[in-house]
């Protein structure tokens, strides 16, 4: 059930465009909301949205991908096993303030007399860009435009173009840039969500100098030790007279650029800012680094950057967009706000992930500190799909740096009194960092979404060199969790059982045989089973590595594959469904018809006790297995289990409305598909969940464009067969979007009452619509009817 309301912003102040958000006065009253929409970032570095001023700010950010402090996990009481170190992404030091005096008068926005206001998002420029005309109180008007970017072809580099132009007149102007250390963390206090703040300073100075117009900063984090070099670099163009001075003193410094401003004659100041961070490499060669980092985008210039970020741009598109025709979602929001809202959310993920070497993707991406910057099962399962069909390369790195928290993640297994290795429900570093083991640790599925995107991955892709090097480890030491945690029970007829086990339902914990839980390891023990054979039988050279490497006896694979033929499964035959668990269906049902709205999230309003004896939830569970193996179920069984479960699911989580809607959509319930997906659509833009001010909910915007392509598209690739069951609604004109398979480029076009193909790069690619095999030729489109009634009668 969806129990939130939108936000609404006045569209006179935030007009509709495809391609742009855009801003047309200065409306404090999003000022927080804003500052996570108009965030700009690249997967490494990421900038809030603030304005160049500093003031006004709720919270201003810069964020840098893994660079953290840790922290020891306080406990009221201890137990064996329980998380050591928690760790939580810092916000670094802040480049983007440029203040700005004419007449020795500060420009402040509340203040200021603006005769223009305009602020930009450009997603295909991939620039923040801003144009202001302000009248000082002696009546000179001042033009102040600027443009942000964070660079995606120079993962180091940041840049602002700052101009002003005094327009009728002469004035001494005064442009500040300042470079400041020691930013405020998120400190939550009522909200566990949000960062736990630090009362010391844990951003240690290190180094610091100024060499003309540059300034140069170096630090250490207080215990993590890692260090962190930030350089900014001044060019100035103008022809009015001007002098300039630089400083920097321990964490800050700043540069005055002093100009007799001339009537229409701009100044131009571009401040270009770099940012290196290491685990290791000590602050003077970071400083170098970053020096090295600004020379080249100074030889360059800012045309030279900004062309770059469009290539970028043109190249993302091209492989991602995804085009609507017609609201595909509902009557009350135009096609045109619909598609920039997706567009948004898939501009996001880039600027989640595209730079993002070597580190995961947080779950608020590089726009907040909420969750601390760790990275969950979210990736592997809501992002990673959309990464796989569209920027596989990527989505290789991503689980290239899964497979290096593997070690830590074997020291895990032990700590928990297992075999095997088990990843951290939520890190940065690798180590586990949840101190709530109910709805942490205990949520050992994190194992198997790893290796159903691994295996994804494959499948899509055909990366077979991935999976018999890295991935066969992984598999070896994920089955061995499964085979440990799990025994065969009498009481279930000998079957493989599971227990003491959270699933993705965090308000329904610690539970025995949690049924996604249960198939999820499943597929990860055949998986494992599966590979390890092949090696041995095929590929002898990579077997032989392996039994290296984990030390595996060929008895270990029969004894997954009989583990995973035996597991059981939670079946209901009185009421059709499979029970979330085994005592899920014998809990009281919340009555949800009857809580009032501000008691949601029930997590900040209720003790988990209350929680946990109710049936209730938060995120989908069991919905989210009919989707992930939906091969498993017959319709009939995914029908009555979404429509049992469906009432009893709070929207609490952002994750749960694009999975409800791909289910409801293949289950013919093509009203409520319509309405979960809009409100997957806009749930950052709209503020479903009231916390856009603490950052974007990037595994929700995957979410999205899963909305469309396996939602209303009905795309399915188990076991990596490609296949389409199209379900246009009315409301919808047209889909249009790309996926890369096997390194050929596939074109879906969906209009109303037929789909095309088109292979527009490949060799050959075997599909199939409704049940027919395709086999499409390069530049040959392929078109075929839907049949009655796939437009999605409203139930």
């Amino acid at each position: 059930m969806i129990r939130h309301e939108t936000l609404n912003p006045p569209k006179q102040i935030y007009p509709v465009n495809e391609w742009k958000i855009i801003e047309t006065a200065f409306y404090p009253r999003f000022l927080a909301q804003t500052e996570t929409i108009f965030s700009i970032g690249n997967g490494y570095l990421g900038m809030r949205g603030s304005f160049e001023e500093g003031r006004p700010v709720s919270h201003s950010g810069t964020f840098i991908n893994g660079f953290h402090e840790t922290w020891p996990i306080v406990y009221g009481e201890e137990a064996f096993g329980f998380a050591k170190t928690g760790q939580t992404m810092l916000n670094v030091t802040d480049c983007k303030v440029i203040r700005l005096f004419v007449d020795d008068e500060p420009f402040f926005l509340p203040s200021a007399t603006l005769m223009l206001f305009e602020r930009i998002l450009d997603m295909r420029a991939g620039t923040l860009d801003r144009k202001l005309l302000w009248e000082t109180a002696s009546g000179k008007q001042v033009l102040i435009e600027s443009r942000r970017l964070v660079s995606f072809e120079h993962r180091h580099l940041a840049a602002i173009s700052y101009q002003v132009t005094v327009l009728n007149a002469e004035a001494p102007v005064v442009i500040s840039s300042e470079v400041l250390g020691d930013q405020p963390n998120q400190a939550g206090r009522d909200d566990p969500r949000q960062a736990r703040g630090f009362k010391e300073k844990v951003l240690v100075p290190e180094q610091h100098y100024v060499e003309n117009n540059r300034i140069m900063l170096a630090y250490r984090v207080k215990n993590s030790g890692m260090t962190l070099a930030c350089g900014v670099e001044h060019v100035i163009d103008t022809e009015c007279p001007f002098e300039c001075f630089s400083e920097c003193a321990g964490e800050s410094g700043h540069m005055a650029l002093s100009v007799e401003a001339k009537p229409g004659k701009p100044i131009q100041l571009i401040k270009y800012m770099s940012y290196h961070s290491s685990r290791s490499a000590p602050p003077e060669e970071l400083c170098a680094r970053a020096e090295r980092t600004l020379n080249r985008a100074v030889r360059g210039g800012i045309d030279e950057v900004l062309e770059g970020q469009v290539r970028f741009l043109d190249d993302f598109w091209r492989r991602s967009d995804v085009r609507i025709e017609g609201d595909p979602t509902a009557t009350k929001r135009p096609p045109a706000e619909m598609q920039q809202a997706l567009r948004w959310n898939l501009f996001q993920i880039l600027q989640a992930s595209g730079r993002a070497e070597g580190v995961g993707i947080p779950a608020k991406g590089l726009t907040g500190q909420t969750y601390e910057g760790h990275y969950f099962w979210d990736t592997e399962i809501y992002v990673l799909p959309f990464l796989i069909y569209t920027e596989p390369r990527i989505a290789r790195n991503l689980l290239k740096f899964r497979y290096s928290m593997l070690d830590r993640a074997r020291e895990r297994a032990r700590a928990v009194n297992l075999k095997g290795a088990l990843f951290p429900w939520r890190t940065v570093n690798g180590e586990e960092a949840s101190a709530y083991y109910a709805a942490g640790t205990a949520q050992f599925h994190i194992n198997a979404d790893i290796i159903y995107a691994l295996k994804k991955y494959v499948d899509v892709t055909g990366d077979q060199a991935l999976l018999y090097n890295e991935g066969a480890e992984m598999l070896v030491e994920t089955a061995r969790v499964w085979e440990d945690l799990g025994f065969y029970s009498s009481r279930k007829g000998g079957r493989f059982c599971i227990h003491g086990v959270t699933g993705p339902d965090e308000y329904t914990t610690v539970v025995d045989n949690n049924t996604f839980t249960n198939l999820m390891a499943r597929e990860n023990l055949w998986f494992a089973a599966e590979t390890v054979t092949t090696l041995r039988q095929n590929y002898p050279q990579y077997y032989e590595l392996l039994v290296h490497k984990t030390g595996l006896d060929p008895a270990e694979v029969e004894a997954w594959k009989t583990a995973a033929d035996s597991m059981y499964v939670p079946f209901d035959k009185e009421s059709g469904i499979h029970p979330q668990d085994d005592s899920f269906l014998n809990h009281e049902v919340w009555d949800l018809a009857n809580t009032p709205r501000d008691r949601f999230p029930l997590l900040l309003n209720y003790h988990p006790l209350v929680i946990y004896r109710h049936q209730v939830i938060k995120q989908a569970d069991v919905v989210l297995a009919l989707f992930l193996l939906g091969h498993e179920f017959s319709a009939e069984q995914k029908k009555r289990t979404f429509e049992y479960y469906d009432p009893l699911t709070t929207g609490d989580s952002s994750l749960s409305a694009c999975i409800q809607s791909i289910v409801a959509a293949e289950v013919g319930d093509m009203k409520k598909a319509l309405a979960y997906g809009r409100y997957a659509v806009l749930m950052d833009l709209a503020d479903i969940g009231g916390n856009v001010s603490n950052g974007c909910h990037i595994a929700s915007m995957g979410g999205t464009w899963m909305v469309m392509v396996y939602g209303l598209a009905g795309l399915r690739d188990y076991n990596g067969a490609i296949s389409f069951n199209p379900r246009l609604p009315p409301e919808m004109k047209r889909l249009l979007f790309p996926l890369k398979i096997r390194g050929q480029d596939l074109e879906v076009d969906i209009v109303q009452g037929e789909a095309t193909y088109l292979l527009r790069e490949g060799t050959g690619l075997v599909i199939s619509h409704r049940g027919e095999e395709i086999s499409l030729v390069k530049g040959e489109p392929v078109t075929r009817a839907l049949s009655a009634g796939d437009e999605g009668p409203e139930n």
